[in-house]
């Protein structure tokens, strides 16, 4: 069972809002923006880990990111 499926719904949010401006930021340049999936946000959040993503959401809830 994946950990994402425990995650509350605004905290996936979250999650995927920073992999998306962290990881994917130059994607844009040569991909349009839709070409982003919530499905390639979720396998880049599943291969960094539990606690890794633990660590970027208490970051971005203690910088204000809601």
């Amino acid at each position: 069972m994946s950990f994402i499926n425990t995650l509350k719904p605004e905290h996936h949010r979250i999650l995927r809002e920073v992999v998306r401006r962290v990881h994917f930021q130059y994607f844009d340049e040569k991909h349009t923006a839709s070409f982003i999936t919530n499905k390639m946000l979720d396998n880049m959040i599943e291969a960094q880990g539990q606690e890794t993503a633990e660590k970027i959401l208490k970051a971005s809830i203690d910088k204000g990111l809601k």
